[in-house]
């Protein structure tokens, strides 16, 4: 099989070769033609597999020698992958930055990797962004714009961000697909699809087929801009009542496919601490609001915007209130829950916070883990068992528990496949999620804080409660909904209140102490 793989191997470095030869006697990039994509991407499988089926043939499996071992081929293996996807660029960094979102659930080598595909994302020039204009709005830059900065406020896998300026003087961010991306994706994850079938004959336990159905559904729809701007007014109009986000407003006129203009937002970083510090934005404020706004999105409306990376999700102070203030971009990506299936994965975080190991098990089950839902538990919660039967509320996240959930992620991969080729594909976009969430509660060092469960508890209360009012048949019955409804949430807020006495006593009497002393 080994040497099976490296004549694939060199067929593909010949190919590769001296179409390399022609294109450049031609002028021509090498990444827009789909014979030196899929050449690449070929070769690169090639090399992975056969590192991986010939690096173990003399270590004895278990021992430190090929822990170790399997460390150092996870890490060149995804460095491998990363170069593929930053010399194919487009769909190879999205599902690459994909991959380095899932931190609790692939191996750290491979996600700490693939990270700074975020940083990586090609650029667009001028020339190009141009041609684009021109094709999809029928005029020149100075007719639309009063000013246009041609070095893009930043870049990513799809499309690319301007600074611009209309000619009633309002600032405006242009967002502008790079122009080889609609044609080239299709044929790219079709590359991926059979590469994957390929690896999973090689290794039957690697099974990361949903990954390439996610690409299938979900790639059409984020190179679709005016989905994206209308999933933005549809998310600013559903949470309207929370006065700290900040939807930028579209400006449809100067929008199409392939450009979306929309009202211009600075801000730092949600993850950038010492932005906060310097502009006084409280770190406890924006990660409660940024969970009760996402506790919202998932569990009472089902409409999850599935890429808070820190690029997208600023913080800043409000210009007219002088509050603090979340801006949410990149609205291309939603994923909608159906209502049984958000109902029940409510059901299931409140087992999951309150500890009711009964209740943990019927609802994984009901959300398709089977006997697969301790594991279930583990990664959507990236928490370990012993956690979760406590109830997770109620248990402290420790740097030793941390590692142990990021170790078990490299141990326990072909359960993990396994699982998430039997869950829902709802289910997919919602772990990414936790986890990009996750990470920014990490960094301001607020994970698993008490406020985070009080907001998720309150959105599933009201969310199962509606879903009850609906079924009911009676006034009578939805009056006795709503009264146990009220009782739950007013449970809630006491003990809100006495979380918040306690800690403001904590803080109190060690300093009348010392005033007195």
């Amino acid at each position: 099989m080994a040497n099976r793989l490296l004549k694939v191997s060199s067929l593909a470095t010949a190919v590769f070769a001296s179409s390399g030869f022609y294109l450049y006697s031609s002028h021509l990039d090498l990444s827009d033609l789909s014979v030196i994509r899929f050449g690449r991407a070929v070769a690169t499988t090639a090399v992975i597999s056969y590192d991986y089926l010939t690096a173990f043939r003399h270590v004895e499996n278990g021992t430190d020698e090929y822990w170790d071992l399997k460390s150092k081929v996870h890490r060149r293996s995804a460095e491998r992958l990363r170069d593929l996807c930053c010399a194919n660029r487009g769909t190879f960094i999205k599902v690459g930055q994909h991959l380095g979102a899932l931190d609790y659930l692939l191996p750290e080598e491979y996600t700490s990797t693939l990270k700074v595909l975020h940083s990586r994302a090609p650029e667009s020039s001028m020339e190009e962004i141009q041609q684009v204009i021109r094709e999809d709005l029928g005029k020149e830059l100075s007719d639309l714009f009063l000013s246009f900065e041609e070095k893009p406020q930043g870049a990513a896998s799809l499309a690319q961000v301007h600074k611009a300026v209309l000619h009633d003087g309002k600032t405006v961010a242009v967002k502008i697909q790079h122009p080889k991306v609609q044609k080239q994706s299709a044929n790219d994850i079709l590359v991926m699809e059979v590469l994957l079938k390929a690896v999973h004959w090689l290794f039957p336990d690697f099974a990361l087929m949903w990954l390439v159905e996610e690409a299938k559904k979900n790639m059409p729809l984020e190179l679709d801009f005016l989905n994206e701007g209308r999933n933005a007014e549809k998310v600013a109009d559903m949470l309207a009542h929370f006065r700290f986000l900040k939807i930028p407003m579209i400006h449809w006129n100067l929008s199409t496919k392939r450009i979306l203009t929309m009202e211009f937002a600075d801000g730092g970083q949600v993850n950038d601490r010492d932005y906060m510090q310097a502009h006084g934005i409280n770190v406890n404020e924006i990660s409660e609001n940024l969970g009760k706004m996402y506790s919202e999105m998932i569990f009472v409306h089902g409409f999850v915007h599935c890429d808070p990376h820190p690029g997208n999700v600023l913080v800043r102070k409000c210009p007219q209130t002088k509050k603090n203030e979340i801006v949410l971009l990149d609205h291309g990506l939603y994923q909608v829950l159906q209502p049984d299936f958000r109902l029940n994965y409510c059901q299931l975080w409140q087992a999951l916070i309150k500890g009711d190991m009964s209740g943990v098990e019927r609802y994984s089950r009901r959300l398709g883990a089977g006997d697969l839902y301790p594991l279930f538990a583990c990664v959507l919660t990236a928490r370990s068992w012993k956690a979760v039967n406590a109830g997770i509320s109620s248990v402290p996240v420790t740097r030793s528990e941390d590692i142990e959930i990021r170790t078990n992620a490299g141990l326990y991969l072909p359960q993990i496949s396994d699982l998430l080729n039997r869950v829902p594909r709802q289910m997919l976009l919602l772990l990414k999620t936790n986890d990009l969430l996750r990470g920014i509660e990490t960094t301001l060092q607020t994970r698993a804080s008490s406020s985070s469960f009080i907001n998720m508890s309150r959105c599933c209360i009201r969310a199962i409660a509606r879903h009850k009012r609906t079924k009911a048949q009676s006034r009578r019955r939805r009056v006795q909904i709503t009264l146990a409804e009220s009782l739950s949430l007013w449970k809630l807020y006491m003990y809100e209140l006495f979380l918040w006495l306690k800690g403001s006593m904590t803080i109190l009497i060690p300093h009348l102490l010392l005033c007195h002393s």
